[in-house]
C-alpha cells in the first residue's frame, strides 16, 4: 500500500492501494531485462492456464495448423505436472531462500559460484536425458522400466545428476548471498531441476507407465524424479509460506518409513522408498485433489482477482464499506468486517487479506479509540471470515466440491447461513466493544461520499455476473471466465481502463500471486499422499468411532482440535485439504452427513488462522498494529469465539446448511442469530445498553448454548433464559463492578 493510503488524518478516507500486491521480504525486486523476463514468464503462465481451462487451441485461434503449438485441453496429468513445474520455476527465480539480501556482493567469481555452475551443468544433463527419453519414445521405442537398457541411463544420466543438482542447489541457496535486484545462480539450478522433473514425468506417464506406479515394475526414474520433485516443492513452500507446513509434511514423510515401528492405530505396513515415491507424484498424492483444484478453480479465480485489482475494484469495495458503515460507533472496525469479508472471499489467504486491507483499517481503528491489540484482532477475525463467504470462499468451496463430489452450487448455498452467523458474531463483538469504550463513529467529512459511490455501483457487476452464471448452471470455469471478462469491460467506465498493457499486467500479477497457493497445494498433496498410501486416515476414523461410543460430542470436540491443530500455520486451502483427509472420513463413519462433516472440518481449518498459539492472520495484523502478536491472537480468538460454536450449531441442526424445508431453515437462522447475539453479549459483558453483571453474563451464555441445538424445546429454554436476563438487567440492575468481567481493550 502506498504511504498516503495508510496515513490517518482529518482528510476524507479514500482507499488507495488496497489492490496493490504486498511484497514479501524475500521477494526479488527486479528491473530492466530481468523484470521484463519475469513479467513475460508470469503473464504467459497465467494466460496459458486461462487458455487451457477454456479448451482453446492456439493454432485454431490463428487459423493456421502449427504442429508445434499445444492443443487444449491437455491431458490431465500432463497439465498438472506443467502447472506445478511452472510455479516452481517462477518461484525459485522470484523468491530468495534467505529473508535478508546482501547489498555488497563479491566483485569476482567465488568457489561457491563455480560449484553452482557445476550443479547447473548437472541439471542441464538431467534435462537432456529426459528429452532424449522423449525423443526415443516418439521414434517408436517401447519403454521397459525393468530393462537395463533403460534403467542404467535413468539412474546415471537422469536420476543421479538430478538429485545432486537438486539437493546441492537447495543447500547452496541457503549459503550463497544474493542481491534483491538479480537472479541467484543456485535458484536457477533449482528452476532447471523442476523443468527436468516435469519433462521426465510427462514423457513416462505419456507411455501409460503410470499404471505401474506403486509396483515393483515402475521405472526407477519415476521414484528419483519424485524425490527431487518433493524436495523442490517443500523448499519453495518454505520460502513462500514459512516452516509450519514444511514441519507437518516432514513429520508425515518420516512416518512413511517408521510407521511400521509405531504402536497402536499409528502402526502402518512397511513401505519401500521406491514404491512410495513412485506413487506420491500421481493423483494419489501431489497430482491429486489439491493440485487438481489449484490448477483449475484456484488459478482461475486468482486471475479474476488480478483483473479486479488491475481495474481498482478493490479500492471501491473498501470505500463503499467506509461510506456505508463509517458513521456508526467504532466505524472503522465495522468497515474492516465488511471490506475484509468482500476482499477475503476472493483473496484466498487470511494473512494476505490482513496485509491488503489492514494497512488502512487498523490505523483508523486506533484513531477512534480501539486498543492496538483489539484493532489488529478485529482485522484478523474479519479477514479470516472472508474464507467462508460464498460464492468463492477463498477457493475452499472448490476443493470441497472436488473431494466430496457434491455440486459446487450446493456447497455455496449451504455456506450462506454459517457465513452470516460468523460475521454477525464478529459484528456484535465489535459493536459491544465500541459501546463499552464509548466510541464514536467517523465524521461526515472524514468519509467518502456515499452518493458518488452509489453511482459507481456498476463496479459490482463482475461479482453479480459470477454469482448469476454459477447458479444459472454454467460451469465454474465458464462462470469465472465471464466474470473476468466483465471486470475488463467494466474498467472502461472508470479512469483505470484495461487496455492490452493493463490486461498483460493483470496476467503477470495473477502469475505471481498464484505461486504461493500452488506451492502450498502441492505440499499439502504430499501429506494427502502419505495419508492415502499408509492408511492412517482410516485408522484415525476408527479412533473417532471408539470415542463416539462414549460420547458423540466428545468425538466432535476431538475432531475440532485435530482440524485446528493441522491447520495452524497453513493457508486455508492446505489446512482444509489435510484436515479433510484425516478428520472428515471419521466423521462420516459416525453417521454425520457428508456435507455437514466437511463443513465442520472446513470451518475449524479456517478458524485456525486466529487460534493461538499459531495464528497467521493475527500475527500479520500485529505486525501492522504494533501490538504483541500473542496478545493479538488471544484477542482475535475472543472476538471470534462465537464462531467456534457455529459448527456445532449446524451439526445439531442441518437446517443451517439449507438441509431442510424453507420454514425450518428460516426458524433455524433466526434462532441461531439470536443465540449468537446472546453469546456475544455474555462474552463482552454488554446487554440492553449497559454493562452486565456476572450473573447476567452467565444467563446470557446459558441462553446461547440452549439455542445452539435448534430444537423447539431448547430454543424455548434459550429464550426463557434470555428473557430472564433482560428482566434482571432492567428491574434489578445488578452492579457490573462486582463482576469478573474482562474489558476487551484494557
Amino acid at each position: 500500500m502506498s504511504e498516503s493510503s495508510a496515513q490517518v488524518s482529518d482528510q476524507p478516507v479514500i482507499a488507495e492501494g488496497v489492490d496493490d500486491e504486498p511484497v514479501e521480504a524475500n521477494r526479488r525486486l527486479l528491473a530492466h531485462w530481468r523484470f521484463v523476463l519475469i513479467a513475460t514468464l508470469a503473464g504467459s503462465y497465467a494466460a496459458f492456464h486461462m487458455a487451457a481451462l477454456n479448451g482453446l487451441s492456439l493454432s485454431g485461434m490463428t487459423g493456421i495448423e502449427l504442429s508445434f503449438l499445444p492443443r487444449f485441453p491437455l491431458e490431465t496429468w500432463n497439465f498438472r505436472i506443467v502447472h506445478v513445474a511452472g510455479a516452481l520455476f517462477l518461484g525459485f527465480l522470484m523468491f530468495s531462500a534467505r529473508l535478508r539480501f546482501s547489498d555488497q556482493l563479491p566483485s569476482g567469481w567465488t568457489r561457491l559460484d563455480y560449484v553452482a555452475m557445476l550443479l547447473l551443468a548437472l541439471a542441464v544433463v538431467a534435462c537432456g536425458a529426459a528429452i532424449s527419453f522423449a525423443l526415443r519414445i516418439q521414434a517408436g521405442a517401447m519403454w521397459n522400466g525393468m530393462s537395463a537398457e533403460y534403467r542404467t541411463p535413468e539412474i546415471y544420466w537422469f536420476g543421479v545428476p538430478l538429485l545432486i543438482a537438486t539437493f546441492g542447489g537447495i543447500v547452496l541457496s541457503w549459503v550463497v548471498k544474493s542481491s534483491r535486484a538479480r537472479f541467484s545462480l543456485p535458484d536457477l539450478v533449482l528452476g532447471v531441476c523442476a523443468i527436468a522433473v516435469a519433462i521426465y514425468l510427462v514423457t513416462i506417464y505419456g507411455t501409460l507407465m503410470r499404471n505401474s506406479t506403486g509396483t515393483p515394475f515402475a521405472p526407477i526414474g519415476i521414484s528419483l524424479a519424485a524425490v527431487a520433485g518433493v524436495a523442490l516443492i517443500m523448499e519453495l513452500t518454505r520460502r513462500v509460506a514459512g516452516l509450519a507446513l514444511i514441519i507437518i509434511a516432514g513429520v508425515f514423510l518420516v512416518y512413511v518409513f517408521v510407521g511400521h515401528l509405531m504402536p497402536g492405530f499409528l502402526n502402518s505396513p512397511k513401505i519401500n522408498w521406491a514404491r512410495f515415491f513412485s506413487q506420491v507424484y500421481t493423483d494419489a498424492g501431489i497430482l491429486g485433489p489439491t493440485t487438481a483444484v489449484s490448477s483449475t478453480y484456484i488459478i482461475l479465480f486468482i486471475i479474476f482477482a488480478a483483473f479486479l485489482q488491475a481495474s481498482k475494484v478493490g479500492d471501491y469495495f473498501v470505500n463503499f464499506a467506509f461510506a456505508a458503515a463509517g458513521r456508526t460507533r467504532g466505524g472503522p472496525a465495522k468497515v474492516a468486517i465488511f471490506a475484509s469479508g468482500l476482499m477475503g472471499m476472493i483473496n484466498g489467504t487470511s494473512a494476505g487479506n490482513v496485509v491488503a486491507t489492514g494497512s488502512l483499517t487498523i490505523p483508523l481503528m486506533k484513531k477512534v479509540g480501539y486498543h492496538r491489540r483489539t484493532a489488529g484482532a478485529v482485522e484478523a477475525a474479519a479477514s479470516t471470515g472472508g474464507q467462508i463467504m460464498p460464492p468463492i470462499m477463498g477457493a475452499g468451496a472448490f476443493i470441497m466440491a472436488e473431494i466430496t463430489g457434491i455440486a459446487y452450487t450446493d456447497i455455496a448455498i449451504a455456506a450462506i447461513i454459517p457465513a452470516v452467523l460468523y460475521f454477525v458474531s464478529v459484528f456484535f463483538m465489535v459493536d459491544f466493544e465500541a459501546a463499552k469504550l464509548g466510541m464514536r463513529g467517523m465524521a461526515e467529512d472524514e468519509l467518502p461520499k456515499l452518493g458518488r459511490l452509489i453511482r459507481q455501483v456498476y463496479l459490482f457487476i463482475p461479482i453479480i455476473i459470477l454469482i448469476y452464471a454459477l447458479f444459472a448452471g454454467y460451469s465454474v470455469i465458464r462462470a469465472g471466465t465471464l466474470a473476468t471478462l466483465a471486470a475488463a469491460v467494466v474498467s472502461w467506465l472508470t479512469p483505470h481502463r484495461m487496455g492490452p498493457r493493463r490486461i498483460g499486467k493483470a496476467f503477470e500479477l495473477a502469475g505471481v500471486m498464484s505461486i504461493q497457493i500452488i506451492a502450498v497445494c502441492a505440499c499439502a498433496g504430499i501429506i494427502v499422499g502419505v495419508i492415502s498410501l499408509t492408511g492412517v486416515g482410516a485408522r484415525f476414523s476408527a479412533v473417532l468411532l471408539g470415542i463416539a461410543d462414549t460420547s458423540q460430542l466428545l468425538a466432535l470436540f476431538f475432531a475440532m482440535c485435530i482440524a485446528i491443530l493441522l491447520g495452524m500455520g497453513m493457508p486455508t486451502t492446505a489446512a482444509y485439504a489435510v484436515a479433510a483427509s484425516v478428520v472428515a472420513p471419521g466423521l462420516v463413519k459416525l453417521g454425520i452427513p457428508l456435507l455437514t462433516a466437511h463443513f465442520f472440518v472446513f470451518y475449524f481449518a479456517v478458524l485456525s488462522a486466529i487460534t493461538p498459539p499459531v495464528a497467521l492472520a493475527s500475527y500479520a495484523a500485529a505486525g501492522i498494529s504494533g501490538a504483541n502478536p500473542m496478545r493479538t491472537s488471544m484477542a482475535s480468538f475472543k472476538i471470534g469465539v462465537a464462531a467456534f460454536i457455529v459448527p456445532y450449531m449446524f451439526f445439531y441442526n442441518g437446517a443451517l446448511l439449507m438441509q431442510a424445508p424453507w420454514y425450518s431453515v428460516l426458524q433455524a437462522a433466526i434462532t441461531a442469530i439470536i443465540g449468537v447475539f446472546l453469546l456475544a453479549s455474555g462474552v463482552q459483558g454488554w446487554f440492553v445498553g449497559g454493562r452486565a453483571a456476572w450473573i447476567i453474563r452467565l444467563m446470557l451464555i446459558a441462553a446461547a448454548m440452549f439455542m445452539i441445538e435448534g430444537g423447539l424445546v431448547s430454543d424455548a429454554l434459550g429464550l426463557a433464559f434470555g428473557g430472564g436476563a433482560f428482566f434482571v438487567q432492567k428491574i434489578f440492575r445488578p452492579d457490573p463492578d462486582a463482576a469478573i468481567a474482562v474489558r476487551g481493550a484494557d
